[in-house]
């Protein structure tokens, strides 16, 4: 992939995030973690969402309007910076902590969506990631919401675009309070 296909695909939103978008309530608060260039928090934005956008590096964060509040963060490392806080949207794409996942589903409200998409083992034939820390073992996703998100939709397939890789994503939605 050339230099100015690489920053076109970050331009555009995962086709897996903008399938499932609807599931977010209309005019809920989204919570994009490591948001990159912030390709899918302004797709959100521009669907009437206000955004917490957290990266480690915000530096190739561009044309950030101010429903988007834009937040340089370990995540990692440091505290987690949303400590309480429930979103009608959570989303990850290209990002794998392990340890982050059930905080990350936990920010979840009732009634909101959770939308990752991330690399998984087999990915090493393609390129990077290569090493296991960043990398989903099958089913591994699926697994980690079990019990307590309801699966809309579930994959752990080859993509050939916008380069090939393996992949595992899942869209799923925590229960609504009666």
């Amino acid at each position: 992939m050339s230099v100015k296909d690489e920053r076109r695909h970050l331009d555009i939103p995962s086709p897996w995030v903008v399938r499932f978008a609807s599931l977010v309530t209309k005019g809920g608060r989204v919570l994009d973690v490591a948001c990159g260039a912030g390709r899918h928090s302004r797709f959100f934005t521009s669907m009437g969402h206000d955004v917490d956008a957290v990266n480690r590096d915000i530096s190739e964060v561009v044309e950030v309007p101010a429903s988007i509040h834009l937040m340089q963060a370990d995540i990692e490392t440091g505290l987690w910076p949303f400590a309480g806080k429930e979103f009608a949207g959570v989303v990850v794409t290209n990002y794998l902590h392990r340890p982050l996942m059930a905080t990350l589903i936990a920010c979840v409200a009732p009634g909101g969506a959770f939308i990752y998409e991330t690399f998984a083992t087999g990915n090493e034939r393609y390129g990077r990631p290569t090493r296991k820390e960043f990398l989903l073992e099958p089913g591994e996703l699926l697994e980690s919401v079990r019990g307590q998100l309801q699966v809309v939709a579930f994959e752990d397939i080859y993509v050939d675009s916008p380069k090939p890789a393996r992949v595992q994503r899942i869209a799923a939605i925590r229960a609504a309070k009666e």
